[in-house]
């Protein structure tokens, strides 16, 4: 049978295959093909770093701070947290966060220099104080940088490396605590495109000046910073380096893939197999271009074998909220394990299979007394339990329609200028399934709003419908300290048939007023919040949504009011008459 290929009309002849490249590795004895992961490499995060230098609007100090303090409660124990000579902004977080004692004594922190002797001065000097940190020099050895970019030959490559090394050393024992625990990582840059045994006497070379021995690592970083060939040929680079290097047994071997194939993930797990033992990336793969390799991808697939990662991932989604709210950049609903969409089934044969999985494993754990752990996770769809990383299984089991949500979201949007946020999406469209399994037909523009006001909007008197719920609005004032301290809110609250006016502070108006209910008797937690304008002018109007656990249950309030606080404090009612309905 013969197969007849088409062309593209892409000029694809401008390009060659890697395997025809200078870097190219042939290894037809390789071992990390029957090699399998048992235990975590060490990680570090570059996302303050590497992820940071990549973002349309770079980190303020105090996102900064905040990821950090993710990355620390998470646990990672080594955190590239800057490029001190780069800017005063990151010359100034390091030396916050060693002023404030914010590093924890099992967390080293690592930062990244060029090889000049000023930028590694400047590099040093921001580390002072350090209990315990990581010079990381680096410098271009592929071809076409040495001919290129920097117009170098192999040896003065080479020099740039060791030169460099000899300083960090040298000036990191003049100016540094003797008492510090110091170490060293050099890269040589862009080695995925750098002929091999030249990556190694660059490496040597390094060696040769830092003098590793025991209880004197160095660390040799072999970046994919450019991802330029399938995944198995990083992992036969990688075991090469790890064959031929001396002194092995005193090197960290660490990789720091990009993702430009797509396939960072892939590379990482095989050059673990291959040999590294420590690997470098971001949550969620932040990262310039395509980006880092993903550290929460890695460490779930991990998990999903039954092997610790050593990093907590159990409250995926605020860990998700923090990245979002540090970079300003949205996870994809579809991102393996934290996405907003992806423990949730849409078609009804997956929510069929789901919903006897969760049976059937029930009845497991019932045999087994109860003990939920002893029962091995094997259900269709889910490779992991959603519970273990802080997932409701209500948002599992609820799935859409064949019309989807979607279409229920399209709706409100150009009839109502509604703008639901992903979460909320998926829960009204499980009411709505509901109203149309009843009641069958073609769900209008009309009627859909008349159920999302009967359901989130509960004074409200759209199209007669009746108003409902324990708690209603009265009037509300906000007096703001403007000195940082707490806002002071006074509110009418109705509860019932009482009527009381109520004081409470908080930080922020939102804060305060869950102070309020919590004097009724309501335990509220606000867990995702958004905003937007239905209108424009004098008589214009906000919506407000809140995701919030009231009393344990988990569920989204709505409000809308020409104030976005007063439309704020109306959503979080919303969604404490829907938890007591």
């Amino acid at each position: 049978m013969s197969t007849t290929h088409t062309t593209s009309g892409m000029p694809v002849g401008k390009y060659r295959p890697f395997h025809e490249t200078s870097a190219y590795v042939d290894l037809p004895d390789r071992q990390w093909p029957s090699k399998r992961i048992t235990a975590p490499p060490r990680w570090l995060s570059t996302d303050l770093r590497d992820g940071n230098q990549s973002l349309i609007e770079p980190m303020d100090p105090a996102r900064k701070r905040t990821m950090f303090d993710l990355l620390v409660r998470m646990g990672y124990k080594e955190i590239e947290v800057g490029f001190p000579a780069a800017s005063q902004t990151d010359f100034d977080f390091v030396r916050s966060i060693i002023e404030d004692e914010a590093i924890p004594e099992d967390v080293t922190i690592s930062v990244l220099t060029q090889a000049r002797d000023d930028l590694i001065e400047r590099t040093v000097d921001s580390l002072i104080g350090a209990h315990h940190a990581t010079v990381h020099l680096y410098n271009a050895t592929a071809p076409v940088f040495r001919r290129v970019v920097f117009r170098n030959d192999r040896e003065g490559t080479k020099d740039l490396a060791t030169e460099g090394t000899r300083h960090v050393r040298d000036y990191a024992e003049k100016v540094l605590d003797p008492d510090a625990t110091f170490g060293y990582q050099y890269s040589p840059e862009i080695f995925t495109d750098t002929e091999l045994e030249f990556a190694l006497e660059v490496c040597e070379g390094v060696m040769d000046v830092w003098a590793p021995e025991d209880g004197r690592e160095i660390i040799l970083n072999l970046p994919a910073t450019v991802e330029r060939a399938t995944p198995n040929v990083y992992a036969d680079q990688i075991e090469w380096m790890s064959r031929h290097l001396s002194r092995r047994e005193f090197v960290a071997l660490s990789v720091h893939p990009h993702n430009d194939r797509g396939c960072a993930v892939a590379a990482t797990e095989l050059a673990v197999m291959a040999g590294a033992d420590r690997v470098e990336g971001c949550l969620f793969g932040q990262g310039e271009r395509t980006g880092n390799v993903d550290l929460l991808t890695l460490g779930m697939n991990l998990y999903s074998q039954g092997i610790d990662p050593g990093i907590d991932f159990s409250d995926i989604d605020e860990i998700r909220r923090t990245v979002e709210h540090c970079t300003r950049m949205d996870v994809h609903p579809r991102h393996p394990y934290g996405g907003d969409l992806v423990y949730t089934a849409f078609s009804g044969s997956h929510q069929d299979a789901i919903k006897k999985g969760f049976a059937h494993r029930a009845e497991q754990v019932a045999q087994a007394g109860g003990e939920d752990t002893s029962v091995p996770w094997d259900l269709p769809y889910l490779p992991v339990d959603p519970s273990d990383v802080g997932r409701n299984y209500e948002a599992v089991i609820r799935v859409n329609s064949q019309s989807g949500k979607g279409g229920v979201a399209y709706l409100l949007q150009s009839t109502r200028s509604l703008d639901l946020p992903r979460r909320l999406q998926i829960e009204f469209s499980s009411i709505v399934q509901k109203y149309t399994d009843r009641f069958g037909g073609e769900m209008t523009a009309e009627q859909l709003w008349e159920i999302f006001s009967d359901e989130y909007l509960p004074a409200s008197e759209e199209n007669g419908l009746e108003p409902w719920g324990r708690f209603a609005l009265g009037a509300s004032q906000v007096a703001s300290a403007g000195d940082g301290s707490n806002d002071l809110l006074t509110v009418t609250l109705r509860d019932g048939g009482d009527e009381s006016t109520v004081q409470a502070s908080g930080n922020g108006p939102l804060a305060a007023f869950v102070s309020v209910l919590a004097q009724a008797g309501v335990e509220v937690q606000v867990l995702d919040y958004a905003e937007h304008a239905l209108s424009e002018g004098e008589s214009a109007s906000a919506a407000a949504y809140v995701e919030c656990e009231v009393n344990g249950e988990v569920l989204w309030g709505a409000g809308i009011d020409p104030s976005i606080t007063t439309a704020s404090f109306k959503a979080v009612i919303s969604a404490v008459n829907r938890a007591l309905r």
